[in-house]
């Protein structure tokens, strides 16, 4: 792949970003829920959840595409499975990173190899846009239009959020993590319209705690400090709860508090074409890390 190819990733990927943004549109707060159980997340052949800038990318693909299916193949995925893409299908990019090492010469020293990170991309079309496949990569994504949550959903992300060991209390007119205490702060339940509004916004704040200096603490690029990084922050944390939302099945609801961090993002993205990729995965990264908090069950250790 050439210099000018991997630069592309990250251009059209931001670009399209910024032009989401700018409509008032984040392409990550996606209203759906699956009938079949799976994770929210787009999935692999193997039923694999995507990870960082491709959940938000094919979020957006399937969005744009009207596609109801979480799957996600491989023009050879589909013909090995007897299927075959719909003739004048687009397909849709997914970015993985690779390094490539670079050997730089001075005549005063010997000569130093670098290893550079870039973006390799390849091709996946969504199960809708193939035919003849199994049924099994058909399973449906629903508008999560049920409010409130059924008990068991509830259920799951009462207890996911507990077992973090995270101190929330449910206490204040506002919610936000305070990094002197160490501590989260929440409104009272009853106070929220729906579950899904009530959890979402934890998922938000506990991403924020995650990045105290004992658990994942973020690293953004030096020189951008104040604003900038406070914009990365709640980047990261917006991403981290959609990620969460998709991951126990809730709604994810845009807080109208947060609704000024959108011109701020932009000021950030504009500048940076590595700032939306650098937020994903840091956000993946903080759900790793809350999803690993949680206790292993009897048949997973098996």
């Amino acid at each position: 792949m050439s210099t000018s190819n991997r630069k592309d990733c990250y251009t059209e990927i931001t670009t399209a970003i910024i032009a989401d943004l700018e409509a008032g549109i984040r392409p990550w707060v996606k209203p759906w829920r699956s009938e079949s159980g799976n994770p929210c997340r787009p999935l692999r052949s193997t039923g694999e959840p995507y990870r960082g800038i491709n959940v938000l990318w094919l979020w957006r693909a399937a969005d744009r595409g009207g596609y109801r299916s979480p799957y996600w193949l491989t023009f050879n995925q589909a013909r090995e499975l007897g299927g075959h893409v719909r003739k004048g299908e687009k397909s849709s990019l997914v970015v993985y990173a690779n390094l490539y090492t670079k050997t730089e010469d001075d005549d005063d020293r010997e000569p130093e190899e670098k290893r550079i990170p870039f973006l390799k991309a390849y091709s996946v079309f969504n199960a809708d846009q193939i035919e003849n496949i199994p049924e099994q990569f058909s399973g449906r994504i629903l508008p999560a239009d049920r409010s409130p949550l059924d008990r068991n959903t509830a259920d799951t992300a009462s207890g996911f959020f507990r077992n973090t060991g995270a101190t929330i209390r449910e206490d204040q007119a506002q919610a936000y993590y305070s990094v002197l205490e160490d501590a989260v702060y929440m409104p009272p339940h009853h106070v929220f319209e729906h579950a899904d509004r009530f959890y979402s916004t934890l998922a938000h704040e506990l991403t924020h705690w995650t990045g105290h200096s004992t658990r994942v603490p973020r690293k953004f690029p030096r020189g951008g400090i104040g604003l900038s990084n406070y914009a990365r922050e709640e980047l990261v944390a917006e991403l981290g709860a959609a990620f969460l939302c998709a991951d126990l099945g809730i709604s994810l609801t845009p807080r109208p508090d947060h609704a000024d961090y959108i011109g701020h993002w932009l000021q950030v993205l504009r500048q940076d074409k590595r700032a939306i990729f650098q937020a994903a995965a840091l956000a993946q990264k903080a759900s790793d890390y809350l999803h690993a908090l949680q206790p292993v069950l009897l048949d997973e250790a098996a």
